[in-house]
């Protein structure tokens, strides 16, 4: 087929697409099934994946002096790998989200001779951005409606369970699994927790924690630790939702408490005992008759189980770009709130977007680390385009550090001003979070570099929005413009930054020339191991990050990348093919690949 008549075909299927979604009345699958049809057509002449490295100038000099820049590894990464070192369990591997493995098989000297050496198709064309764990010879995963266990070694599959069911959205994401004691644990799109006998897939239990007639869903990977499962509620753009936390008993479902992560009304509905909080309506000033939105979680969580502490990323206010609507401090959107993991109890909150008008969530979990000199930090991405840094000894602000393009930030909106900012409203990180290379005292995380233009509707036009609805306050009767106007495909980037986890200083950084929205996953071998929006995997050296080996393997890869012991030999897997409303990807089925060395190669 020619080059012509693929654009020309591609675009037949488009208006094909539209007008049989329009001529159902459902202008979610319109938007769904148009926008994959739009990304057939711009992928045909995509650019090939292209990465540049620069070291810091403070760096090069000490490098070429000899003397070191990081302190001295701490000792625990010289220790060999324990066994469930060779696992990767949790959505970030451990509770604390640092991601590092001690992993060394591959290295820098042996990664140029990686290769892809399985591959398993889902067969499903969906937003797949899931982590993945590797527990007892087993790779678990999710999309939208399916759960998965396959071979870590061959991708053979061992067994997957379907759930049917309405979506409360039409953006079909899931961002993974929990483990704990034999059992899976997951969130669906309309508003369930269910669980799953590991080794054969039977569902054990299903919970409802969300109503997802009112547009709220459960995409986010649950944690799980001391006998609870941990996960909230998504939806905090749509008018009237406000994001919850809940644990249940992993044993029988049961909810065991519940926490508003904004304040709650008399008429708000509750599915189980209510945790102690501070927290009242005092902190947001809307019109009369406005309800409190947002708030929501839509990523993973973090728990230190020194301290039996949960850090939960707080989601946007809504309306996302309508400041006039919401005069107050929004409490507790834009924050890391910290909770009691076994009562639900407020302990603190960490409010690094103050004042938010960008839709710029604290969306991912946050890591818990310990630094070479011996400091306990949370390090933070949320979507405004920075790197916090917080001690948890003072619970001061270390750092704050932009790692991506920030542009225009201060600009306010106002109805009849269009507004081009940086990060764009899909900018910054997004659901994966920083990770933690301890033999380098490097905090390591992938952004998108990818700005939006937003013109905002006259306040009453934003009041009169029905609950319910997408309540962004763009003024556009373009679905696809909602969260404003990205700029144009391909007009983008992507960052990867090294910084010095005491300092808060870059020692590296890498561009690539598609969105980087992957984990992270630094090793003691050296290797940091990350993917981009398209289809690109690369191994880079952790201490320079000049690159070893890189290779398009799919799709895009929006979701797990983690890294295993199997049979003796050191795996990484990967999920590929992400295609959803809010991303112009390749379309492609969604897939997980095995890389490695080869047997006789290393």
């Amino acid at each position: 087929m020619t080059r012509l008549a693929q654009i020309i075909g591609g675009t037949l299927v488009l208006g094909g697409i539209i007008a049989a979604g329009f001529a159902y009345f459902y202008w979610d699958s319109a938007v769904h099934y148009g926008s994959m049809a739009i990304n057939y057509v711009r992928y045909l002449d995509a650019p090939k994946g292209k990465i540049t490295t620069e070291v810091a100038s403070s760096a090069k000099s000490t490098a070429s002096t000899g003397a070191s820049e990081a302190p001295a590894t701490p000792a625990s990464t010289s220790e060999a790998p324990t066994a469930s070192d060779t696992n990767w369990p949790s959505y970030n591997k451990t509770l604390t989200s640092d991601r590092f493995s001690s992993l060394a098989d591959i290295n820098a000297k042996n990664a140029h001779k990686l290769k892809v050496l399985c591959t398993f198709d889902t067969g499903e064309y969906t937003g797949f951005n899931s982590g993945i764990l590797e527990v007892d010879g087993a790779l678990y995963f999710a999309t939208e409606y399916n759960t998965f266990a396959i071979d870590p070694s061959t991708c053979r599959e061992k067994w997957r369970a379907h759930e049917s069911y309405t979506p409360a959205t039409p953006q079909g994401v899931n961002r993974g699994v929990a483990y704990l004691d034999g059992k899976i644990f997951r969130g669906t799109q309309d508003g369930r927790v269910i669980a799953y006998d590991a080794k054969t897939g039977k569902r054990l239990w299903q919970t409802s924690i969300a109503d997802p007639k009112k547009g709220e869903s459960v995409p986010a990977a649950p944690i799980a630790w001391n006998g609870l499962v941990f996960v909230g509620n998504a939806g905090g753009d749509i008018k009237g939702i406000k994001g919850r936390m809940y644990a249940l008993d992993a044993t029988t479902g049961a909810i065991k408490w519940e926490f508003y992560l904004v304040p709650k009304s008399k008429n708000d509905p509750e599915r189980g005992p209510e945790a102690a909080s501070p927290l009242t309506g005092a902190s947001w000033k809307l019109p009369a008759g406005q309800p409190i939105t947002g708030g929501a979680t839509w990523t993973s969580y973090t728990l230190d189980p020194e301290t039996g502490l949960l850090y939960i990323p707080g989601g946007n206010p809504a309306p996302d770009f309508g400041l006039g609507m919401r005069e107050g401090s929004d409490l507790y959107t834009g924050s890391v709130v910290v909770l009691d993991a076994k009562t639900g109890a407020y302990k603190t909150h960490f409010k690094l977007v103050p004042k938010d008008w960008h839709d710029w969530d604290v969306s991912s979990a946050p890591a818990i680390i310990k630094t070479a000199a011996g400091k306990k930090i949370l390090a933070v991405a949320p979507k405004d385009g920075h790197l916090y840094g917080i001690d948890l000894g003072t619970n001061k602000e270390l750092y704050r550090l932009p790692v991506t393009k920030v542009d225009n930030a201060d600009a306010p909106f106002t109805p009849g001003k269009a507004v081009h900012f940086c990060p764009g409203s899909t900018g910054g990180a997004e659901w994966n979070g920083p990770a933690y290379d301890r033999s380098n005292n490097l905090i390591m995380v992938g952004e998108v570099q990818w700005c939006t233009t937003v013109d905002l509707m006259k306040k009453d036009k934003i009041e009169d929005v029905n609950a319910g609805a997408p309540w962004s306050g763009e003024n556009s009767i373009n679905p696809f413009n909602t969260w404003g106007q990205a700029d144009p495909t391909f007009d983008w980037a992507g960052w990867v930054y090294a910084v010095d986890a005491d300092s808060g200083q870059w020692r590296w950084r890498a561009k690539t020339n598609y969105p980087i929205q992957s984990g992270m996953t630094p090793t003691a071998g050296g290797v940091v191991f990350f993917g981009d929006m398209g289809g690109n995997f690369y191994a880079l050296d952790a201490q320079d990050g000049h690159k070893l080996w890189g290779q398009k393997i799919g799709g895009a890869i929006g979701g797990g990348v983690i890294t295993y012991k199997d049979r003796g030999a050191q795996r990484v897997a990967v999920a590929s093919g992400l295609t959803e409303v809010l991303w112009p990807t390749e379309l492609t089925t969604a897939k997980v690949s095995v890389v490695g060395i080869p047997d006789g190669t290393s």
